[in-house]
């Protein structure tokens, strides 16, 4: 009988190896610039370093590759093809002459199927500047927006999902209203269970798209109120429904250019303030302090961070990850292009989206923020550029720290959603 039961585990071990999938591509492709830090003055021509190997660091011989050079997001400054004997090769004697980022992209060609791999130089990084401007009626617009949206009433609401709690922390769907009478935003809520005294709290704001949010069990743990809110007005608790992609599909497809040709109305003015009001939410809970409110979030969570501390100066802290909506107008001056890529075609830079434009870039917010604030992204993002980022970046003139990850695209490692966890709770647990 025990005979028969180790059969049959080493037999399972055996499916289970032949069906799990390896964490290591087959076939790698490595790009590397000739400084290990990938950055530059202008001028300087940087070597891109190209290696096709085996996952044992064979080289692939006689491999087609393709390559292109470019600035960040623009059209290429040289392309071409050749075959690598020995898997090697190096591309160089491209530069910039401004500050911004410099890519190389290579796609290796193996059995039929394609791999792709970048590595992306920066020149004068600290001396990017954003290419939009602020209105004379910046901070005016969105003090008036803000006491408007001072007149309705909050009227919040927790409701205890038991199911969802665990024996350290109790988990809540948060509702209250915002921008006008029946119109509402939604969160998830974790709250830990022992507390001595008022806790702190972090405000997560989300990314693009439309889906459940599960809240932020770990630092609840360490005593802290997280509340991650959805923007589209829907609860953020119906795990498992497929209403979300549903409406991304549907009513909220693109949403983030409706009514983009008025600034009084455009999509972003009610969740822009909808994030300022999560931040008032959170500091009339009895068991908040509001001295000590938090917001963190990445892509558009990491634009919206920049835009929730502006607005309301109950934040104390902030830490933007990858943020989007920096420097829009930047591909109209052949810079690198912002999430969400409005002018993209030129010829859809009308006026009046050139107005909205300004009063929602987030370098305008940035360049009134007065909290400390962490960042981390990139070099090789292509869906929230560098040179967008930077833009953003450069302009703040409150306390800054930047923990750049050079290789890394739109996701982070783990590293860095650690870096940014100690930097908000060593700050927030004092």
């Amino acid at each position: 009988m025990k005979r028969f039961a180790l059969v049959v585990l080493l037999l399972c071990g055996a499916v289970l190896t032949v069906v799990a999938q390896p964490t290591i591509p087959f076939i790698k492709v490595e790009v590397r610039p000739d400084h290990t830090d990938w950055l530059y003055s202008c001028g300087e021509k940087p070597q891109f370093a190209v290696e096709v190997t085996t996952c044992s660091n064979a080289p692939v011989e006689n491999v087609e590759v393709r390559y292109e050079v470019s600035e960040d997001m623009l059209s290429p400054l040289a392309k071409g093809k050749m075959v690598l004997r020995d898997g090697k090769t190096v591309i160089k004697g491209y530069t910039m002459r401004k500050p911004g980022f410099l890519r190389c992209r290579i796609w290796a060609t193996v059995d039929g199927k394609t791999y792709e791999e970048c590595a992306t130089a920066g020149f004068d990084v600290d001396k990017i500047k954003a290419t939009t401007t602020m209105p004379d009626d910046f901070e005016q617009f969105w003090r008036k927006a803000l006491a408007e949206n001072e007149k309705i009433e909050l009227l919040p609401q927790l409701t205890l999902l038991p199911e969802h709690s665990t024996s350290k922390v109790d988990v809540y769907l948060a509702k209250f209203q915002n921008f006008r009478q029946g119109s509402y935003i939604y969160g998830t809520m974790c709250v830990p269970k022992q507390r001595t005294g008022k806790c702190p709290a972090i405000l997560i704001v989300p990314g693009a798209g439309c889906r459940a949010r599960t809240g932020y069990m770990e630092e609840a743990e360490k005593g802290v109120v997280t509340l991650e809110v959805g923007i589209h007005g829907i609860p953020t608790t119906m795990f498992g429904s497929t209403l979300y992609k549903e409406m991304y599909r549907s009513t909220l497809y693109r949403y983030w250019l409706h009514s983009i040709d008025d600034k009084d109305n455009y999509v972003y003015k009610r969740i822009f303030l909808g994030c300022a009001r999560a931040i008032d939410f959170l500091a009339q809970l009895d068991f908040v302090d509001a001295e000590r409110i938090a917001v963190t979030g990445g892509s558009q969570g990491g634009a919206l961070t920049i835009v929730t501390s502006y607005l309301n100066p109950r934040v104390k802290f902030a830490a933007a990850i990858y943020p989007a909506m920096c420097d829009l107008t930047g591909h109209l001056h052949n810079q690198g292009n912002a999430w969400p890529y409005i002018f993209t075609n030129k010829s859809l830079a009308t006026p009046q989206r050139l107005e909205t434009a300004k009063y929602y870039d987030v370098v305008n917010f940035a360049r009134l923020m007065r909290q400390p604030i962490f960042f981390t992204f990139g070099y090789n993002d292509m869906v929230v550029c560098p040179t967008s980022m930077y833009a953003g970046y450069n302009a703040v003139t409150s306390p800054k720290e930047l923990m750049p990850v050079p290789q890394s695209r739109h996701y982070t490692y783990p590293e860095q959603k650690e870096a940014r966890s100690k930097w908000l709770l060593e700050r927030l647990l004092k």
